[in-house]
């Protein structure tokens, strides 16, 4: 006769095998012809004035090749009417928000694969905010939240004479901070100056003394939004370079991931030298 122990035991097993089977089979339910509603950036950073792409792609395990009774829905939080709506093979604009119309556009042909991402027009500030794209069809369905930002930003142009290096940019907002550095990643002191028009928009000059020919600077625009990473070469009254731009608060695991590595091979990179 089995003691209580191993009565217990046996029922332990028992009802972890059990468990076991229904998770498997939940799984099983759960992946066979699931559909998922996603985007490939759910924080973008629009520059204003102009367009942007809002991504919206439907991810199904359906066969079909062509999805077929297509139905989109673009909507903003706290905004009376929509953004856009799609359904019945045609766009259906009647109770559109004024601020989008003639703005906004889907893509046909690539509504058939899934893929309902919209195009904006001429991005203004009060276009931020969280928008939901919600999709229906023979192939499944459902719905992603997009946050969009809005910012300014535009690469720096360099001048270089009698020794100084300066760099204009034309479009930033919110106001940047400018951060110069020599070769050996020395923070050297620039003079920044900014200029605000009536839109609110930044240009600003930044320009670095006693520069040494043939040498290459770092010049960094940055706000809480966009990072602008320019490297500036003087040679003779020629300059070279190039500017590369990154946006915080990435919303895919891959940017983030790649970000956190990057800031450690800086911080290693750092404490080596």
């Amino acid at each position: 006769m089995a003691s209580l122990g191993q009565i217990i035991f046996y029922s332990m097993i028992t009802l972890i095998v059990l468990f076991s089977a229904v998770i498997i089979l939940i799984l099983a339910l759960a992946f066979s012809g699931s559909s998922e509603v996603m985007s490939s950036n759910t924080t973008p950073i629009a520059n204003l004035g102009e367009d942007e792409l809002l991504s919206c792609i439907l991810k199904t395990d359906s066969q079909e090749v062509r999805l077929t009774d297509v139905s989109v829905t673009w909507e903003k939080k706290e905004l009376t009417g929509f953004v856009y709506r799609y359904e019945k093979g045609a766009p259906q604009l009647n109770d559109q928000n004024s601020q989008f119309k003639g703005r906004t556009q889907l893509f046909p042909d690539a509504l058939v694969t899934g893929n309902a991402s919209l195009l904006l027009r001429g991005v203004s500030r009060s276009d931020a905010g969280e928008y939901t794209c919600s999709i229906s069809s023979s192939g499944g369905g459902g719905k992603v939240n997009i946050q969009l930002r809005t910012a300014a930003f535009s690469a720096p142009t360099f001048k270089f004479s009698n020794g100084i290096l300066a760099a204009e940019a034309s479009r930033w907002f919110p106001k940047p901070n400018v951060t110069w550095l020599n070769f050996d990643a020395d923070v050297l002191s620039g003079i920044t100056n900014f200029t605000q028009n009536s839109a609110g928009i930044f240009s600003l000059v930044s320009t670095l003394q006693s520069v040494n020919a043939s040498e290459t600077y770092t010049c960094t625009i940055q706000n809480n939004l966009v990072i602008a990473v320019s490297t500036a070469t003087a040679i003779g009254p020629d300059v070279s370079g190039n500017t590369f731009f990154t946006y915080t608060a990435a919303s895919s695991l891959l940017a983030s991931t790649y970000l956190s590595i990057m800031t450690s091979v800086l911080c290693i990179s750092y404490l080596t030298l």
